[in-house]
Formats: structure tokens, sequence, C-alpha cells
């Protein structure tokens, strides 16, 4: 873990959350959608196969516990899991909470309307809101 850090890219554009066993949780700055990231605190790993069982296991667990939880809380219709890496090499696990009247409905969310920031209240709002039922 010490060799551990978190990609540039990641960091920009998003604001950190919460520490569960294995993962950092951070929100996405972008108020179109409920989405965090889940971001293994592991050096170098860019894909899941490249985690040990253990942390594979761990993960899961880690991925299920928050979609569950963020989908109760903002009473999502559907929540998307996606783990890409094409533009960040990173390991790192999207979870977004879904509604039929959002602007990318039925498709996926990337490149359909652009990012839309918190402002500064709302952002330590959804931070607090979202870590509250993850601690």
């Amino acid at each position: 873990m010490s060799d551990f850090t978190l990609h540039p890219q990641l960091a920009k554009d998003t604001v950190f959350v919460a520490k569960l066993p294995l993962c950092r949780v951070l929100l996405m700055q972008d108020s179109t959608y409920p989405w965090v990231v889940l971001v293994p605190e592991r050096g170098n790993v860019r894909e899941m196969h490249q985690l040990d069982e253990s942390d594979q296991q761990q993960l899961m667990r880690e991925i299920t516990m928050v979609a569950e939880r963020l989908e109760v809380l903002f009473e999502a219709d559907k929540m998307n899991v996606a783990a890409l890496g094409n533009m960040v090499p990173q390991l790192h696990v999207h979870i977004v909470a879904r509604y039929q009247d959002d602007p990318a409905w039925p498709g996926p969310i990337w490149g359909v309307v652009p990012a839309q920031l918190y402002g500064p209240a709302v952002l330590d709002d959804m931070v607090e809101k979202v870590a509250s039922v993850l601690t």
C-alpha cells in the first residue's frame, strides 16, 4: 500500500468522501448524477485481475455495500457499476445512481452532457450525506 498514489485526473475530478478497508470513496464533481468512484489503495494496479484474491473479494464487498446504500439514499431507479480505465489507467470503479428521467437514460452517462460542478455548500452537503451512509 505504501506505493499507492491517486492518479492526478482522479484527484482533479473528485472529492474525498470516506476510507473503506480497501478503497478510497471519492465523489465525482458532477451534480448531474449521484456518482462515486472506489479506488483500491494498491499501487500499480490497472485491472481487477491484478489484485490478489483477497483484495478482489474485498473490492466486490465494497462495491456491493456502496451500491446498495447509495441506491437507498438516492432512491435510484438503477445502479450502474463500471470499471473502464480507458482514460485513467489506475483501477477505479464508478458507482452511479441512475433515474429514468436523467439526461443520459437509458444509455451510458459519459459524453452526454457537460459536467455540472457542485456549488461549495451543495458539495459539502453531498459529501456529508454520502459519508453518513458509508461510515
